[in-house]
């Protein structure tokens, strides 16, 4: 362990987590998270597979679609399987470099689904609004292009927050209140003062949560009125299912990100950074993947088909 008392500077973390619950608590815990987690991983993989795969989901919401999914995979992996084994084990210690790399994955994907959600939402409002122009403007090659646009945005400002959270040293407490290195949270136990890096970390939240969501407000603003103006009531119906999903996706995900890194650290504290930590890197990633598929016909039936194949296959192995 380092010693901390003569101001050695810190090389490894302790995550506190849920290392104060009791035995049977954190049982308890291993045992929903593994839940969680397998149900998350099982539903956006099978999305994975069949956006990819099956030529009646060809277009680019499903495109956009199979991408978030990945996301959501690359997400909750960063997180959770760490975070389950250290239910099980009295071993909390990570190093320097695994909260760095571990903080860095967290940012990187987490901006990148930000963006990718606006892009979504410009989508369909592209196939609403402007369903003559709708191939031209929204082809293969715009949404590759789009996707590779979220991913380096995101990696990009992961490389920023990173050096922003790890700017200063370490040589006080090294333990993090949290099951995750979360960067308010290891700002806050670092040498000096933390405002600085607290500051341009709200001042980045606000760009790259706000800016994606002014996108998809306008977006649907301007579907809405474009469905209201137009469409028949059976037109409505499918339009509004259509675009309710991928609303709730958005809600979901933007409103447990800024109530993480939005709020004043002043109004936060173990015990509420981690039901807003597990709200979005597991509640959500998990959620994603049942929103889309319960509410929407071509997915239900293309996971009826994938299924139905995996059947077939096994029972002609037999």
């Amino acid at each position: 362990m380092v010693d901390l008392r003569n101001g050695s500077t810190v090389a490894e973390f302790i995550l506190v987590g849920f290392e104060q619950s009791s035995s049977s608590t954190r049982a308890l815990l291993f045992a929903l998270f593994l839940a969680l987690y397998s149900l998350a991983m099982a539903m956006n993989g099978l999305i994975i597979f069949i956006t990819w795969t099956d030529p009646r989901l060809n277009s680019p919401m499903y495109f956009f679609l199979g991408h978030l999914s990945f996301l959501d995979v690359c997400f909750i992996t960063t997180t959770i399987p760490q975070m389950l084994i250290h239910l099980v084990v009295k071993n909390h210690i990570v190093s320097f470099a695994s909260c760095l790399t571990q903080m860095y994955l967290v940012f990187g994907v987490g901006v990148a689904e930000c963006i990718l959600l606006a892009f979504m939402a410009y989508d369909r409002y592209v196939a609403i609004c402007h369903p003559l122009s709708y191939a031209q403007i929204m082809s293969r090659q715009v949404c590759v292009k789009l996707v590779s646009t979220a991913w380096f945005f995101g990696l990009i400002n992961g490389i920023l927050l990173d050096y922003m959270t790890f700017r200063g040293p370490f040589c006080r407490d090294n333990h993090i209140e949290n099951f995750f290195c979360e960067a308010p949270i290891v700002i806050a136990i670092s040498c000096g003062d933390p405002q600085f890096s607290l500051k341009m970390i709200f001042a980045d939240a606000i760009v790259v949560l706000l800016s994606p969501m002014v996108l998809i407000v306008i977006s649907y603003a301007r579907i809405l009125a474009s469905i209201l103006g137009r469409a028949s009531s059976s037109g409505r119906g499918k339009t509004f299912s259509t675009c309710a999903s991928h609303l709730t996706v958005v809600i979901f995900f933007y409103t447990s990100a800024m109530l993480s890194y939005m709020n004043p650290r002043s109004t936060h504290g173990p015990d509420k950074d981690k039901p807003f930590s597990l709200l979005y890197t597991i509640i959500t990633p998990m959620c994603n993947p049942i929103i889309y598929s319960f509410r929407n016909k071509e997915m239900k039936g293309a996971m009826v088909r994938a299924l139905g194949r995996t059947s077939l296959a096994q029972a002609e192995s037999i």
